[in-house]
């Protein structure tokens, strides 16, 4: 079950966000903005709490975000998932048996129908969708591509993360934290 059934998926942009998520029952949480220097630190307090921590690569101040960046994540930091824009970041993600989370930008159609090409040569273990606001969209793309739909961006209520998981999102991604607390207590309850 994708996420120990957990279908929230907290995202932390700040360290007094990352130590809630810690201090939380979800498992899973997604780490945004960071720097080099705390990344060692981070995914190892993550672990000892048992949480497994997806990193968004991109978003890592101090490091490119290239094939040798996602090396050194990869080998040396080995965070539960890299999340990216990159098919390079996802490729070696992939390679290197961490799961690989490809995060596309559907701003139109032409970004879309780009967005399908890059999915189909990189072929991620799941897809982050933004913004997760649109229900029809996020079940276009999982039927189109058969890969795991993750919800993010401008999700701002509970009747929002349901829309997107009633469309066929597994998870919903948010830093909202009165949707993390509103889900904290149910946070692997939904049924689909």
């Amino acid at each position: 079950m994708p996420f120990e059934g957990q279908y929230v998926l907290p995202a932390a942009k700040s360290m007094k966000q990352f130590e809630a998520m810690i201090e939380g029952p979800y498992t899973y949480g997604v780490m945004l903005d960071t720097h080099m220097a705390q990344l060692h630190s981070l995914i190892e307090e993550g672990r000892r709490r048992d949480k497994k921590i997806l990193l968004h690569a991109d978003l890592v101040q101090g490091l490119k975000n290239d094939e040798y960046a996602a090396e050194y994540l990869c080998q040396h930091i080995r965070p539960a998932g890299l999340i990216s824009t990159r098919a390079s970041v996802i490729q070696k993600a992939k390679q290197k048996g961490i799961t690989a989370i490809q995060r596309v930008f559907l701003l139109d159609t032409n970004a879309l129908e780009k967005s399908y090409l890059l999915l189909s040569k990189t072929q991620p273990d799941y897809i982050e969708v933004l913004p997760g606001v649109i229900p029809h969209i996020i079940a276009e793309v999982s039927i189109r591509t058969g890969i795991p739909i993750i919800a993010g961006g401008l999700i701002r209520s509970p009747e929002e993360v349901e829309l997107a998981l009633e469309a066929g999102a597994t998870a919903v991604t948010t830093s909202n934290m009165d949707l993390i607390r509103h889900y904290k207590k149910s946070h692997t309850e939904y049924k689909q």
